[in-house]
Protein backbone atom coordinates (compact mmCIF):
# COMPACT_ATOMS: atom_id res chain seq x y z
CA UNK A 1 0.00 0.00 0.00
CA UNK A 2 0.95 3.64 -0.47
CA UNK A 3 -0.05 6.93 1.19
CA UNK A 4 -1.48 7.59 -2.60
CA UNK A 5 -3.77 4.70 -2.30
CA UNK A 6 -5.49 5.19 0.89
CA UNK A 7 -9.08 6.40 1.45
CA UNK A 8 -8.80 8.91 4.27
CA UNK A 9 -11.61 7.89 7.45
CA UNK A 10 -12.45 10.57 9.47
CA UNK A 11 -13.49 9.52 13.42
CA UNK A 12 -15.10 11.83 15.93
CA UNK A 13 -14.56 10.99 19.13
CA UNK A 14 -14.95 11.84 23.18
CA UNK A 15 -12.28 10.47 25.12
CA UNK A 16 -14.79 9.53 27.85
CA UNK A 17 -17.08 6.99 25.78
CA UNK A 18 -15.63 3.42 26.15
CA UNK A 19 -17.71 2.18 22.83
CA UNK A 20 -16.05 5.14 20.78
CA UNK A 21 -12.65 3.69 22.26
CA UNK A 22 -13.38 0.07 21.07
CA UNK A 23 -13.91 1.57 17.74
CA UNK A 24 -10.93 3.76 17.27
CA UNK A 25 -8.82 0.07 18.23
CA UNK A 26 -10.86 -1.69 15.58
CA UNK A 27 -10.17 1.23 12.57
CA UNK A 28 -6.17 1.31 14.13
CA UNK A 29 -6.75 -2.53 12.98
CA UNK A 30 -8.51 -1.78 9.39
CA UNK A 31 -5.85 0.58 8.64
CA UNK A 32 -3.30 -2.67 8.81
CA UNK A 33 -5.31 -4.90 6.29
CA UNK A 34 -7.42 -2.19 4.52
CA UNK A 35 -6.05 0.90 1.89
CA UNK A 36 -7.58 3.38 4.57
CA UNK A 37 -6.05 5.76 6.85
CA UNK A 38 -8.00 6.93 10.06
CA UNK A 39 -7.67 10.70 11.20
CA UNK A 40 -9.21 11.55 14.25
CA UNK A 41 -11.42 14.58 15.40
CA UNK A 42 -12.91 15.40 18.75
CA UNK A 43 -16.74 15.92 19.23
CA UNK A 44 -18.00 16.37 23.35
CA UNK A 45 -20.95 14.29 24.56
CA UNK A 46 -21.07 17.26 27.22
CA UNK A 47 -21.86 19.66 24.28
CA UNK A 48 -24.23 17.32 22.59
CA UNK A 49 -26.24 16.79 26.04
CA UNK A 50 -26.06 20.34 27.42
CA UNK A 51 -29.55 20.96 26.54
CA UNK A 52 -31.28 17.39 27.08
CA UNK A 53 -33.15 15.96 29.85
CA UNK A 54 -30.42 13.15 30.79
CA UNK A 55 -30.17 11.52 34.38
CA UNK A 56 -28.79 12.95 36.78
CA UNK A 57 -25.86 10.81 37.03
CA UNK A 58 -24.95 10.78 33.36
CA UNK A 59 -25.12 15.00 33.86
CA UNK A 60 -22.07 14.77 36.31
CA UNK A 61 -19.95 12.58 34.11
CA UNK A 62 -20.67 15.23 31.02
CA UNK A 63 -19.29 17.91 34.12
CA UNK A 64 -16.18 15.82 34.37
CA UNK A 65 -15.74 15.27 30.57
CA UNK A 66 -14.86 18.65 29.72
CA UNK A 67 -11.42 18.49 30.83
CA UNK A 68 -9.84 15.67 28.18
CA UNK A 69 -11.84 17.19 25.16
CA UNK A 70 -10.83 20.67 25.90
CA UNK A 71 -7.11 19.11 25.86
CA UNK A 72 -7.45 17.82 22.90
CA UNK A 73 -8.68 20.72 20.83
CA UNK A 74 -5.48 22.85 22.84
CA UNK A 75 -3.18 20.45 21.44
CA UNK A 76 -4.93 20.26 18.00
CA UNK A 77 -4.85 24.35 17.88
CA UNK A 78 -1.35 24.49 18.59
CA UNK A 79 0.57 21.26 16.87
CA UNK A 80 -2.11 19.90 14.33
CA UNK A 81 -4.16 17.30 14.07
CA UNK A 82 -1.99 14.73 13.47
CA UNK A 83 -1.16 14.66 17.21
CA UNK A 84 -4.59 13.81 18.21
CA UNK A 85 -3.87 9.92 17.42
CA UNK A 86 -1.27 9.12 19.85
CA UNK A 87 -3.14 11.61 22.83
CA UNK A 88 -6.06 10.19 22.26
CA UNK A 89 -4.25 6.31 22.65
CA UNK A 90 -2.89 7.74 25.47
CA UNK A 91 -5.46 9.58 27.12
CA UNK A 92 -8.06 6.35 26.41
CA UNK A 93 -5.71 3.85 27.61
CA UNK A 94 -5.78 5.80 31.32
CA UNK A 95 -9.12 6.03 31.20
CA UNK A 96 -10.38 2.78 30.16
CA UNK A 97 -7.74 0.43 30.75
CA UNK A 98 -6.50 1.24 33.83
CA UNK A 99 -9.45 3.05 34.99
CA UNK A 100 -8.00 6.64 36.26
CA UNK A 101 -9.95 9.51 36.71
CA UNK A 102 -10.07 12.10 34.44
CA UNK A 103 -8.31 15.05 36.03
CA UNK A 104 -4.82 17.07 35.79
CA UNK A 105 -2.80 14.04 36.25
CA UNK A 106 -3.51 12.15 34.38
CA UNK A 107 -3.97 14.91 31.32
CA UNK A 108 -0.47 15.77 32.60
CA UNK A 109 1.17 11.98 32.61
CA UNK A 110 -1.17 11.63 28.79
CA UNK A 111 0.68 14.92 27.44
CA UNK A 112 4.40 13.80 28.43
CA UNK A 113 3.65 10.48 27.06
CA UNK A 114 3.36 12.05 23.60
CA UNK A 115 5.70 14.68 24.04
CA UNK A 116 3.59 17.70 24.06
CA UNK A 117 3.95 20.36 26.92
CA UNK A 118 2.48 19.50 29.82
CA UNK A 119 1.28 23.02 30.08
CA UNK A 120 -1.60 22.26 27.88
CA UNK A 121 -3.36 20.45 30.68
CA UNK A 122 -3.74 23.86 32.13
CA UNK A 123 -7.19 24.25 28.91
CA UNK A 124 -8.97 21.02 30.58
CA UNK A 125 -10.10 24.36 33.09
CA UNK A 126 -10.59 27.16 30.45
CA UNK A 127 -13.30 27.32 27.67
CA UNK A 128 -10.61 29.27 25.90
CA UNK A 129 -11.08 26.50 23.17
CA UNK A 130 -14.59 26.13 23.22
CA UNK A 131 -15.63 27.62 20.11
CA UNK A 132 -13.06 25.51 18.17
CA UNK A 133 -14.37 22.41 20.32
CA UNK A 134 -17.81 23.41 19.08
CA UNK A 135 -17.06 23.89 15.85
CA UNK A 136 -15.08 20.85 15.35
CA UNK A 137 -18.49 18.80 17.34
CA UNK A 138 -20.66 20.06 14.49
CA UNK A 139 -18.35 19.13 11.31
CA UNK A 140 -18.26 15.45 12.80
CA UNK A 141 -22.81 15.65 13.96
CA UNK A 142 -23.96 17.29 11.22
CA UNK A 143 -24.04 14.82 8.46
CA UNK A 144 -25.28 12.52 10.92
CA UNK A 145 -27.46 14.63 13.13
CA UNK A 146 -27.63 15.34 16.76
CA UNK A 147 -29.96 12.03 17.98
CA UNK A 148 -26.44 9.95 18.36
CA UNK A 149 -23.28 9.99 20.06
CA UNK A 150 -20.11 8.54 19.21
CA UNK A 151 -18.01 7.05 17.55
CA UNK A 152 -19.02 8.87 14.19
CA UNK A 153 -17.38 8.32 11.31
CA UNK A 154 -17.02 9.92 7.55
CA UNK A 155 -15.89 8.50 4.40
CA UNK A 156 -15.66 9.24 0.90
CA UNK A 157 -17.72 7.16 -1.14
CA UNK A 158 -17.08 6.14 -4.68
CA UNK A 159 -19.59 8.25 -6.13
CA UNK A 160 -18.04 11.04 -4.30
CA UNK A 161 -20.48 11.19 -1.94
CA UNK A 162 -19.90 11.66 1.68
CA UNK A 163 -20.86 8.39 3.61
CA UNK A 164 -21.20 9.42 7.44
CA UNK A 165 -22.57 6.94 9.90
CA UNK A 166 -22.99 6.56 14.13
CA UNK A 167 -20.84 3.85 15.10
CA UNK A 168 -20.11 0.53 14.90
CA UNK A 169 -20.72 -0.51 18.77
CA UNK A 170 -18.91 -3.61 18.76
CA UNK A 171 -17.09 -5.40 21.61
CA UNK A 172 -14.26 -6.67 21.52
CA UNK A 173 -12.61 -4.99 18.70
CA UNK A 174 -12.36 -7.37 15.92
CA UNK A 175 -8.45 -7.69 14.81
CA UNK A 176 -6.93 -8.33 11.46
CA UNK A 177 -8.80 -9.52 8.33
CA UNK A 178 -11.76 -9.58 10.93
CA UNK A 179 -11.50 -6.10 10.90
CA UNK A 180 -11.07 -5.62 7.40
CA UNK A 181 -14.74 -7.91 7.09
CA UNK A 182 -16.58 -5.70 9.61
CA UNK A 183 -15.22 -2.57 7.64
CA UNK A 184 -16.56 -3.75 4.06
CA UNK A 185 -19.85 -4.48 5.89
CA UNK A 186 -20.33 -1.24 7.35
CA UNK A 187 -19.58 0.87 4.23
CA UNK A 188 -21.67 -1.37 2.38
CA UNK A 189 -24.54 -1.03 4.71
CA UNK A 190 -23.64 2.67 5.25
CA UNK A 191 -22.93 3.65 1.75
CA UNK A 192 -26.39 2.40 0.79
CA UNK A 193 -28.84 4.96 -0.18
CA UNK A 194 -32.06 5.37 2.25
CA UNK A 195 -30.14 3.13 4.82
CA UNK A 196 -30.86 4.37 8.43
CA UNK A 197 -31.01 2.18 10.64
CA UNK A 198 -29.36 -1.69 12.65
CA UNK A 199 -29.73 -2.61 15.93
CA UNK A 200 -29.94 -5.26 18.20
CA UNK A 201 -30.43 -4.94 22.20
CA UNK A 202 -26.41 -4.75 23.81
CA UNK A 203 -25.42 -7.70 25.67
CA UNK A 204 -21.64 -7.01 26.46
CA UNK A 205 -20.14 -4.45 28.08
CA UNK A 206 -17.18 -2.89 26.29
CA UNK A 207 -14.27 -5.69 26.71
CA UNK A 208 -10.87 -3.79 26.72
CA UNK A 209 -8.00 -6.18 25.65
Amino acid sequence: MTDTERVVADMWFDPACPWAWMTSRWLLEVEKVRHVEIKFHVMSLSVLNEDKDIPENYRRMLANAWGAVRVCIAAEEKYGNEVLRDLYTALGTRIHLQKITQGPELFTAALAEVGLPTELAAAAETDQYDEQLRTSHRRGMDPVGYEVGTPVIHVPGDDGQLIAFFGPVVTPAPKAEAAGTLWDGVLAVAGTPGFFELKRTRTLSPIFD
